[in-house]
């Protein structure tokens, strides 16, 4: 399946336009990137990833909140799935509590003031979102990205610098070189260096953990392999040798 950024806009009911920024700020990029016209396109994969952020958006989490859960290696989409019901159910039962004040007030009936309460939801949700950025979000490296305020344009910018570095791995795999080469630890340690330079300090314990992931999530693979089939694997196991 393979949906140009509009199709895929009017299946979600996203706009293109949160979609660009989406892409931009790398909460969901396009699988597909024409190198010819610039067109993005999307598939099951990207589907996917949309339908949980626009899970986590439905319960009112903030767009850093769910990059930080669902950028973490250690997520586990199933607990978060179940999480999210319980917190939807909440919301529910919420306004079905609201729906029979609704309904005294019309008919002229008293009603306790606590059906406004929203307490209960949004301390599950606070307490939620709390647990999933302990995993990855409550650490060093998260709060050091957290205070770097880029404007749109410079994060354009490096997500630029990021991909034209994947097309490098892409190359270096061209080119013959083994993930053990020279060549291809060179690149790593400037993809390391680059993290650093422009995100977080990426120590080696915390680029083995991003090299994994880029096999593990088969969104980063689909995207990491738009520049190659197999760049994701050589970047994974290139990142590895590095980091042993």
């Amino acid at each position: 399946m393979k949906m140009h950024i509009k199709e895929f806009a009017e299946l979600t009911g996203v706009s293109v336009r949160t979609l660009h920024y989406y892409d931009e700020i790398e909460l969901l990029n396009p699988s597909f990137v024409d190198e010819q016209n610039g067109y993005r396109f999307y598939d099951e994969h990207s589907l996917e990833r949309m339908q949980e952020i626009l899970f986590y958006r439905e319960l009112d989490f903030s767009l850093k909140d769910i990059h930080a859960i669902l950028s973490s290696h250690n997520y586990d989409k199933q607990k978060a799935l179940k999480e999210q019901k319980h917190l939807l159910t909440l919301k529910k039962e919420r306004l079905e509590r609201l729906i029979m004040a609704l309904d005294s007030a019309m008919k002229g009936e008293d009603f306790t003031m606590n059906v406004f309460d929203n307490s209960e939801f949004e301390t599950q949700r606070d307490s939620y979102a709390k647990e999933a950025r302990e995993k990855w979000g409550n650490t060093a490296a998260y709060n050091e990205y957290s205070a770097k305020a880029y404007s749109t344009e410079k994060q354009s910018e490096l997500n630029d610098g990021m991909n034209d570095l994947i097309a490098e791995f892409a190359g270096c795999i061209a080119d013959g070189n083994t993930p053990e080469s020279k060549e291809a630890q060179a690149l790593v340690m400037k993809w390391q260096t680059y993290i650093t330079e422009n995100y977080y300090t990426c120590t080696k314990e915390i680029l083995a953990g991003l090299g994994t992931m880029y096999t593990a999530d088969e969104r980063f693979k689909a995207n990491i392999d738009r520049y190659g089939k197999g760049t994701a694997e050589f970047m994974c196991a290139a990142i590895q040798e590095y980091c042993r």
